[in-house]
C-alpha cells in the first residue's frame, strides 16, 4: 500500500537538540558533567514534553538545586539556544514533500509553550498538514497513546505512514503498530528512503 503522509520527528531530524553542547560552550565540559550527573535536567526536560509549564517546571527544578540555579534558568532562558541550529536539508525534504503534494506531519516530544516559541523562530514547523505535539497530547513517544492518538486524528491506516525519528524506541513503537519507519542518522539517508519510496525525485530530494 502506498505512503499516505510522511511524519517527522523534531529533535535531532529537523532541528538539532544537543543541550550538553549548549553547556560545554558556557560553562565548560567538566563543570557541564558534574551539573548533569547530579541534576536530572532530561527528566526535568521530559515533565515539559508530557505537558508540564515550560517556565514553572524548569524555575522550580532551578530552586531544589540553588548551586546550579543559574545554569537550570539556562535551560530555559536560552532554550532557543540548546534547541539549534535548523538541519536545512531536512527541511528541505518537508518542504520538498509538501510541494509535491503529500500530507506532512510532525510527531514530537515537545512543550507546550516551548513548542509555540519555537514557531517563532523556525518557520518550517508552522508547515504541516499536522502537528502531533506531545504537550498538548499530555503522552510521550515511545508509549502506544501517542500513536493511536495520531492513527485516530489522521484516519490512515497504519501501513500507509511513513515515519522518521532519531531514537530506536520511538521507532519500535511505530513499527510494532504496523507504520512504515525510518531510524534518522542524518538527512542524506532520509532523503534516499523518500526517493526509494518513490514520494521525491533525486533532485527534489537534494
Amino acid at each position: 500500500m502506498s505512503i499516505k503522509a510522511v511524519i517527522f520527528d523534531i529533535g535531532n531530524v529537523l532541528i538539532e537538540w544537543k543541550p550538553e553542547r549548549y553547556y560545554d560552550r558556557i560553562i565548560g565540559e567538566n563543570r557541564r558533567r558534574a551539573m548533569f550527573s547530579e541534576v536530572d535536567l532530561h527528566g526535568m526536560n521530559d515533565l515539559v514534553d508530557q505537558g508540564h509549564h515550560f517556565t514553572d517546571t524548569i524555575y522550580d527544578w532551578a530552586e531544589k538545586y540553588p548551586e546550579w540555579s543559574d545554569e537550570i534558568r539556562m535551560w530555559h532562558d536560552k532554550w532557543i539556544e540548546l534547541a539549534a541550529p535548523e538541519i536545512p536539508h531536512s527541511v528541505r525534504l518537508q518542504r520538498a514533500l509538501r510541494v509535491k503534494g503529500v500530507k506532512v506531519f510532525a510527531l514530537t516530544n515537545f512543550g507546550v509553550q516551548n513548542f509555540d516559541y519555537a514557531t517563532t523562530v523556525y518557520p518550517f514547523l508552522n508547515e504541516f498538514d499536522k502537528q502531533y505535539v506531545s504537550g498538548r497530547m499530555q503522552t510521550v513517544k515511545p508509549h502506544v497513546p501517542i500513536y493511536e492518538m495520531v492513527e485516530a486524528d489522521c484516519g490512515l491506516r497504519p501501513e500507509t505512514l511513513l515515519f522518521t525519528d532519531d531514537r530506536i524506541d520511538n521507532i519500535e513503537t511505530a513499527r510494532a503498530r504496523g507504520w512504515q519507519t525510518h531510524l534518522f542518522a542524518g538527512p542524506q539517508g532520509w532523503a534516499d528512503r523518500l526517493v526509494q519510496e518513490g514520494l521525491l525525485t533525486e533532485e527534489e530530494a537534494r
